[in-house]
């Protein structure tokens, strides 16, 4: 169960990323479009499903965004409308800072009755008006933390520009958060540094780290690499040289992104940083979907091989009094 594997700081979570169709979807195709995701995702062995909460960043940056920008449905609404039928918990994203606290404190209470768990992220653009600060968010969400956990983002590319990502989880463990998702990781060295820099920060202060879930997605076409760099994820020139003259990309991506794990899970259990991974498809295009679908299978039979892993469909918490 992901609740007490993230409370026990069990290493090899493996997650599986979905964005909700546009909110301009007639009803009728949401549910088809959900009944699909059921049928990919029922017989992955997955600890949760993450449920994206797609918002606006086009006033992050001037170059212009590669896809015109559509507003999905609401991630809880979907998850808790047509999603049921997989029986896993759900992590839903939302930016606190767009609601007010009563609002806010609304939702955390519907999504602990559906026990769902929030991921909380900052605002969309840094001129946003804040309604409710992430420090607020994880005092609303505090009551909730025996039966709960909150997690947060992490990004890579930002530790490597301002050298504090480790600072920024420190602290937001501070205020409750005991797992962090990063941004999609192609430059490992950037997710190698944060690792290193979060596992001395925590030695320094004695302190338990928190688990850390690294988000890989496949690439399929020069479209989708352009949008994933639009999107804030670097991808090194020499990777994406590779990625544009191999003979079929979205099979180059796979590998790579089955690279990155093997890696990472090396790197993290030499240095006794819990960890897992969440895996998603950037691009809606079905053989990008189908690749995201082979690499999360791969994963976790990487995951088991290495001993890091306990199956979500076997996990079990013992009865008290017993074992």
């Amino acid at each position: 169960m992901f609740l007490e594997k993230i409370k026990s700081a069990q290493s090899g979570i493996l997650l599986y990323g979905i964005t909700p169709p546009k909110a301009s979807t007639q009803p009728e195709r949401v549910a088809e479009i959900a009944q699909n995701t059921l049928e990919r995702l029922t017989s992955l062995d997955i600890d949760a499903l993450v449920v994206y909460d797609v918002q606006d960043e086009s006033a992050r940056t001037t170059e212009e965004r590669p896809f015109p920008f559509l507003p999905a449905l609401d991630p809880f609404v979907f998850a808790s409308g047509y999603l049921t039928a997989l029986a896993i918990p759900k992590l839903i994203y939302r930016p606190a800072g767009k609601f007010p606290p009563e609002e806010l404190s609304d939702w955390l209470d519907q999504l602990h009755q559906h026990r769902f768990y929030p991921v909380f992220v900052g605002v969309p653009a840094p001129d946003y008006p804040v309604k409710t600060t992430l420090a607020q968010a994880y005092q609303l969400w505090s009551r909730h933390q025996e039966t709960s956990v909150v997690g947060a983002v992490t990004i890579p590319e930002r530790h490597n520009v301002l050298n504090d990502e480790d600072s920024r989880i420190l602290d937001k463990m501070n205020c409750g958060v005991s797992y962090f998702i990063s941004q999609c990781v192609f430059n490992i060295d950037y997710a190698r540094q944060v690792i290193d820099d979060l596992a001395l920060r925590c030695d320094k202060q004695q302190t338990a780290p928190p688990t850390i879930i690294f988000t890989l997605t496949a690439c399929g076409s020069e479209k989708t690499l352009h949008f994933m760099e639009w999107l804030g994820i670097h991808v090194p020139e020499a990777l994406k040289e590779e990625l544009k003259t191999s003979a079929d990309m979205l099979e180059k991506s796979v590998q790579l992104c089955l690279d990155i794990a093997s890696n990472l899970t090396t790197f993290c259990m030499e240095r006794a940083i819990p960890f897992g991974f969440n895996i998603e498809s950037v691009a809606i295009r079905k053989a990008e979907i189908e690749a995201s679908i082979y690499i999360t299978t791969k994963v976790g039979e990487m995951l088991r091989e290495k001993g890091v892993r306990t199956s979500a469909k076997d996990y079990s918490v013992p009865v008290e009094g017993q074992g």
